[in-house]
């Protein structure tokens, strides 16, 4: 079996450079070396903080030194490649802690993104001009990452103005897991009338101007059925279509990536563009994955052919920056899912002694293997009966050498957090309140909303924290925009739901982005920080985070991105330095015109 890449090589000679405080090497061979220098290194300090290089030196896809401009300059070899940073501030690469990232790379090229986008009358215009490029056979489709909330016009599109953008062509918009809106060419094509039975959970709306509502309540099967219904890409695109996915990710300075898997998305069949992109040494990113079963109540056969078939931990092809499988989850089982529609009730999750009973044995099946498992739990009394799970299987195999991680946790009590630190496990915490928030807020009330989920708490916890987003169809993948969420309490709507002792510092907020989602994967000693023998995983970036009013946090952008000590994005000043990218497949795609985060 060939692991994953090795944790650090060699022993370095580390000593304190005087004028940053910062670590240096003094005996390293320099030769092909890559300099950042004249810039704002940001480095973790002791207290939680971060101070600040000038320059950092990169060698072997390592961190090879720390320190002052003279300094490292004066080392370098003939042969090493400077970058003048002009003064621009330079993180550790972010890592997503939880996103579906395969999956998006699967789907890419076929959707239009509203993500950024501040009006819908632009994002209906986008529609229209898709439409008129968009072939017979196929659809135009806008799958999450956005809310009526960041739109001027403050609401959901109708039916009927989907219609009008695209009279002849098929429309379907989601709205994270809670409703679906299509055109009539949509609903003609689907064939739905009004004695269309839906699915268990869900209910169509049939609209006068003949098109239609799907409504999650709570289950969004009807919107997974719809998803599963439209075309996909040929094997070909989707290689085409995750190379194009994975440099958008660079693009806003992620380097490392967790995959939790998702519905409708079968491994291994569904990840041929990665595990292509892994096979060619093509990896822009480090991709960490989990294994999410995809039939109810067959969740434990799926697993038992995993393990028999996958090695944990497998690093495809040696690929220099990774692609790894990790463990079980986000869904151990699907009765145990409660899905975060804040439109509808709360469901019950573990309802019944059966499905606790599914639980305990996939549970047990997997540590009893070494697989770390995570879980989705968006409310605390799904957080209490799987720990109740969790304790039993703990107390016959115990979990102290096995990740184990929560994800979500919207509404987790001071007990159960207190209940996942003595397991030994970790929380994955996403942005999606931030496309939701003021729909918990009418639900729930301001007072439950202040602390869904409690962020401070969390990350002063000694819990092992990550932040990320749970994109594509909830979240967007742009991660500036769970930093604002995190640091700002704001949506993307601008709405404030946390007030300042529910907000993180900006440090605390990119170390969760950083070291603190590194956990997830087992690489918390080597990656997330700049340091001497860290990975070389590093955004430069278009303004400085650390003093870039809040506002102002979701409009950063990566201008250099390097993995494994490779630049693998550029823009701006750097532009030419960036690797080159094949032309978008098919012709016909959205991204060939809109490109993607708010690039209309």
């Amino acid at each position: 079996m060939t692991t994953r890449l090795p944790m650090i090589l060699g022993a370095l000679c580390l000593a304190t450079s005087a004028a940053t405080g910062a670590q240096d090497t003094s005996n390293a061979d320099q030769d092909g070396a890559l300099i950042l220098h004249n810039g704002k290194i940001a480095i973790s300090g002791d207290n939680g903080d971060y101070r600040f290089a000038q320059a950092v030196m990169v060698q072997d896809g390592k961190i090879a030194a720390v320190g002052d401009d003279k300094t490292l300059l004066n080392k370098a070899s003939e042969s090493a490649r400077e970058i003048d940073l002009d003064g621009r501030t330079v993180i550790p690469g972010l890592n997503d802690s939880h996103t579906h990232a395969v999956r998006g790379g699967r789907f890419y090229n076929l959707e239009l993104r509203w993500d950024g986008v501040d009006s819908l009358d632009s994002a209906l215009n986008m529609i229209s001009e898709q439409a008129a490029r968009t072939p017979e056979d196929q659809w135009v489709r806008v799958i999450g990452g956005w809310s009526p909330y960041q739109f001027d016009e403050d609401r959901m599109p109708t039916p009927a103005e989907l219609t009008k953008a695209a009279p002849d062509t098929p429309v379907f918009v989601l709205f994270l897991y809670s409703r679906g809106f299509l055109n009539k060419a949509a609903v003609d094509k689907l064939g739905i009338t009004e004695n269309t039975p839906a699915p268990t959970g869900g209910r169509y709306e049939l609209t006068d101007d003949g098109g239609a509502i799907l409504w999650a309540e709570p289950n969004p099967t009807i919107l997974y059925q719809t998803i599963g219904q439209l075309p996909g890409l040929s094997e070909e695109n989707q290689l085409n279509s995750t190379r194009q996915f994975y440099r958008e990710l660079n693009r806003f300075g992620l380097t490392s990536v967790i995959d939790a898997g998702g519905g409708g998305h079968t491994f291994p069949m569904d990840y041929s563009g990665t595990r292509q992109m892994a096979e060619q040494g093509e990896m822009p990113l480090r991709v960490s994955y989990y294994l999410f079963p995809q039939t109810p109540e067959k969740e434990l056969g799926a697993f038992r052919y995993w393990a028999r078939n996958f090695d944990r931990e497998q690093n495809v092809a040696d690929t220099a920056n990774g692609y790894v499988l990790e463990g079980g989850g986000e869904f151990l089982t699907w009765n145990a899912g409660d899905f975060e529609n804040f439109t509808a009730p709360r469901p019950e999750a573990l309802e019944k002694p059966y499905m606790r009973q599914e639980l305990y044995e996939v549970t047990r099946f997997l540590a009893e293997r070494g697989w770390p498992i995570r879980i989705h739990a968006t409310y605390d009394q799904t957080v209490s009966k799987i720990l109740d799970i969790w304790e039993k299987v703990d107390a016959e195999h115990s979990f102290n050498d096995l990740r184990c991680i929560i994800d979500h946790v919207e509404t987790i009590s001071d007990q159960n957090i207190e209940r996942v630190k003595a397991l030994g496990c970790g929380i994955a915490v996403q942005s999606r309140m931030a496309y939701a928030g003021e729909l918990f807020e009418e639900r729930y009330g301001k007072e439950a909303a202040a602390t869904a989920p409690p962020l401070r708490k969390l990350a002063e916890s000694d819990i092992p924290v990550g932040l990320g987003s749970d994109a594509t169809r909830v979240a967007t993948y742009n991660p500036w925009v769970t930093l604002y969420w995190a640091v700002t309490g704001n949506t993307v709507g601008g709405n404030r739901i946390y007030p300042p002792e529910n907000q993180l510092s900006r440090a605390q907020a990119l170390r969760l982005h950083t070291e603190g989602s590194a956990w997830f994967s087992g690489e918390q000693d080597v990656k997330g920080r700049i340091e001497p023998g860290q990975y070389a995983d590093l955004a430069v970036l278009s303004d400085d985070y650390f003093t870039v009013p809040g506002e102002k946090i979701k409009d950063i952008e990566s201008v250099l991105t390097v993995v494994d000590g490779t630049i693998v994005y550029g823009a701006d000043a750097y532009a030419d330095l960036a690797p080159p990218l094949p032309d978008v497949s098919p012709d016909w795609s959205p991204v060939k015109r809109f490109s993607g985060y708010d690039e209309q």
